[in-house]
């Protein structure tokens, strides 16, 4: 059997310009990176800005497993699918980050028939928009610390920075770090931290800005720090805004590459969905919606959290309806849901599917409270048994949700035809009613409840002594009515990622509630998630390499 580098590498890839025309993009809109690979112009916005926007299919999640499901390789598929049907259609994914590349999860740009290429780019450097990123915000980090060294003119407690650097990189190492060490010269030495670039509110930002000026003025609102009065002090504050702005004048624009079956795909930007917003960019999105008949974006991880923040943090700033939402779920990954280990999921087990269901069951519901009409895709194994998939299509059909098995891994647009037939009946027979779950003028403390109690599944909220503080603090200064970005566990609805299926009789505890002013909403983190994951035992990288004539083995 061929790896996923190997079909990638076989591909029959059309010059990008070719992809580029059959949208309707002109030449002198598109900045080439090689043959394969572009930018387009952020000029292609005002010539179609009165151009009707096509459907938005959003594909998540049931909670990821061991097993696998398969969320971003459904996207692929499903986008292919429907342009086999007759549909044009635009594949709008987020770009992957080196940390879990190179360290658990190996690449991210789908799988089997259903990736996008050219992938080993796309996995890698691809056009520096993650580099570019980094270096703005570490950036922001040296003006910062090089204010404090040249006198502190804005009385800077050096005990209240936030503003960590951050490394597109898994490096536990680099977590609780002391900087400015040395001689009088080398800077006031303080305590400090790195995070993975993708957790960078940088990231966050350039993926909700719907401009280059939105971009510049969110950038200018990010706190870096607090002064000796507990005042904000901002990157505008240390005249940043426009040096950070200038090192994102290219990564702002969408990246345009294809799938291997030659649809078009719009992959920008790259958010983590446990610790971030977990969407790709709103200009890519946004651009994407211009230009096709049909959009399939994902969003990270689980209905519970890529999705809860695409529809209350992404759709709320960019004006988005959604009019349709795939959930993928596998049976070998609901009956791992049910008890049972990675070794017997080939088994069929009824007892534990029935058990894992609840899982999906969960996020079908919770879907639904957004008014968004709901296709469940089964990702088609050969050892799933036909009492297997009956009783995921009888209980799902008894919630209300259409379901439908897909094979795109294997047979690629074929095998998501069916799939995208499933979609585009769905989307005209029942209109969406599309609705945040929150009010951004609730409390901090209603919305997190509101999430937690009514997509969780959780009891209540308990929050530390520390976080009441920065609660009340938030309050004080008038940031308090922004939506919530939860930082929880992908593995779990609730914020212990031993908890499978559907847990009940739990409480989120939320220990601390960071502000992203620039981003425009407010962090919070449960559990023992953290901001700079770590390389496992085994690295993919261990096993990845290049040969003498450049071939790349071992990236997925």
């Amino acid at each position: 059997m061929k790896t996923d580098v190997q079909i990638a590498q076989e591909a029959k890839m059309k010059p990008i310009t070719d992809i580029a025309h059959d949208l309707g993009i002109q030449e002198d809109e598109l900045e080439l990176y090689g043959k394969y690979k572009a930018k387009v112009s952020l000029d292609v916005f005002k010539r179609l800005e009165n151009k009707p926007d096509g459907k938005l299919v959003l594909v998540t999640a049931i909670n990821p497993t061991p097993a696998g499901e398969g969320k971003t390789t459904t996207n692929i598929g499903l986008s292919m699918g429907l342009n086999k049907i007759g549909k044009k259609t635009i594949t709008a994914l987020r770009e992957p980050s080196l940390g879990p590349c190179f360290g658990v999860k190996g690449g991210a740009a789908g799988g089997g028939y259903a990736q996008v290429v050219p992938m080993e780019d796309i996995n890698l450097h691809f056009t520096g928009d993650i580099h570019a990123i980094t270096t703005a915000h570490n950036l922001m980090a040296a003006l910062l610390d090089n204010h404090i060294h040249q006198g502190n003119s804005l009385n800077i407690d050096t005990r209240r920075i936030v503003w960590r650097r951050v490394l597109d990189m898994n490096d536990r190492a680099l977590r609780n770090t002391v900087v400015g060490l040395g001689n009088r010269g080398d800077g006031v030495p303080r305590q400090d931290g790195f995070d993975i670039t993708v957790a960078s509110e940088i990231m966050a930002i350039l993926c909700l800005a719907t401009s280059m000026e939105d971009l510049k003025a969110r950038i200018g609102d990010m706190i870096v720090a607090y002064n000796m009065d507990n005042e904000p002090v901002t990157a505008k504050d240390l005249e940043a805004t426009g040096a950070l702005t200038l090192l994102l004048k290219d990564a702002i624009k969408p990246n345009l590459v294809q799938t291997l079956e030659n649809t078009a795909a719009f992959i920008h930007g790259g958010p983590f969905a446990n610790i971030a917003h977990g969407c790709n960019s709103v200009m890519a999105t946004k651009l994407a919606l211009k230009l096709a008949d049909y959009v399939v974006t994902e969003a990270g991880f689980g209905a519970d959290l890529g999705a809860e923040k695409f529809f209350d943090i992404k759709c709320r700033f960019a004006e988005l309806k959604p009019d349709c939402a795939v959930i993928v779920a596998t049976a070998r990954a609901l009956k791992n849901h049910g008890g049972v280990p990675k070794a017997n999921l080939n088994t069929e087990n009824l007892e534990a599917l029935e058990i894992g269901f609840g899982n999906l069951e969960k996020h079908i519901e919770n879907v639904q409270k957004f008014g968004v009409p709901v296709v469940v895709a089964i990702n088609k194994f050969p050892t799933d048994s036909e009492a297997e998939l009956k009783l995921i299509f009888d209980k799902c059909q008894a919630l209300g949700a259409e379901v439908v098995l897909s094979d795109v891994w294997a047979n690629g647009g074929d095998g998501g035809a069916e799939m995208a037939k499933k979609v585009v009946d769905t989307i005209e027979k029942k209109p969406s009613n599309f609705k945040p779950l929150y009010d951004v003028e609730l409390s901090i403390v209603e919305k997190i409840e509101k999430i937690a109690t009514e997509v969780y599944g959780a009891d209540g909220v308990e929050f530390t002594k520390s976080c009441e503080n920065q609660i009340k603090n938030i309050e004080k200064l008038g940031l308090d009515k922004m939506p919530i970005c939860m930082a929880k566990t992908q593995y779990s609805l609730s914020d212990d990622p031993t908890l499978l299926a559907r847990p009940k009789g739990f409480k989120v505890v939320v220990r601390e509630i960071r502000i992203s002013a620039g981003a425009k909403f407010l962090v919070a983190l449960t559990g023992d998630i953290m901001t700079m994951p770590g390389l496992p035992k085994v690295p993919a990288a261990n096993h990845m390499d290049i040969t003498e004539d450049g071939e790349i083995v071992g990236l997925f």
